[in-house]
């Protein structure tokens, strides 16, 4: 299969050497700086060059604030049955544009990044693939994500939204929290390092994303059960009410269960 893949940054160079041993494989970005190091692929800096490549299917690994903008710069250069996907944890916007572009399509969300993840050992990591998407692109992105030992769950567009806003909203707004009353420590902890650790990292990601992320209709609703837990929590510390807090410890360990 011929494969283009749109955006040559840690997601997409990941896609690039994971493809390229099995598959033709081109990788397009509009800064060439970025193509360097690419290995065993096509390199394009202009779109131009996709005409000829003709390619059986295209990725789209460019960031969130431009993956449908990447998208329309590369229709024009693809044949009507090439299928068009996405690898973005924020899908806001495209379900539409899936629905009117005329191209089959399939979206998929790697539940790992470069951050946190060993992209060497995923076998603990998961993915969501989106159940609306064309059937030939579903088991094509079934088949690699297996091979990988990812766990697989096929979510709607909707279903995707809600499990983000719980699964990744919750631990940003948490850290969020951790980090903006942060105070420097001379000797840290060990929960306090791997704390700040997270925080780091997480604070080392692209902002339009963080923000992205965040700004999901379902994320409020996540957020108030937050505000709630802790107002719980400082009434119990308040208190000093040793069953209520033996109690809610415990309510905690089950719901880690």
């Amino acid at each position: 299969m011929k494969i283009l893949i749109l955006g040559a940054g840690k997601m997409g160079s990941f896609f690039s050497d994971l493809l390229s041993f099995d598959h033709e494989v081109a990788v397009y970005d509009p800064n060439p700086e970025r193509l360097k190091f690419t290995y065993n692929t096509l390199r394009f800096a202009s779109l131009d060059e996709v005409d000829e490549f003709s390619p059986d299917m295209v990725i789209n690994a460019s960031t969130v604030k431009y993956t449908i903008d990447a998208f329309k710069a590369v229709l024009p250069h693809i044949g009507p049955n090439c299928i068009i996907s996405d690898i973005a944890s924020v899908k806001t916007g495209l379900p539409e544009f899936y629905a009117a572009c005329g191209h089959p399509f399939v979206s998929t969300h790697p539940m790992f990044g470069p951050t946190f993840a060993s992209l060497s050992n995923l076998a603990n990591e998961n993915a969501i693939i989106i159940s609306e998407g064309d059937c030939l692109g579903k088991v094509f992105f079934k088949d690699l994500y297996n091979r990988l030992g990812l766990h697989i769950e096929e979510y709607t567009f909707e279903e995707h939204d809600l499990t983000i806003a719980y699964s990744l909203s919750v631990p940003f707004a948490s850290t969020l929290v951790f980090a903006s009353v942060m105070k420097h420590q001379s000797a840290p902890g060990t929960t306090f390092k791997r704390h700040l650790n997270i925080a780091r990292g997480l604070m080392s990601e692209d902002d339009f994303l963080l923000s992205e992320i965040l700004f999901n209709p379902h994320t409020p609703g996540q957020l108030e059960q937050i505000i709630g837990q802790l107002t719980r929590l400082k009434e119990i510390v308040e208190t000093h009410d040793t069953d209520v807090m033996r109690a809610y410890l415990q309510q905690v360990r089950e719901n880690l269960k």
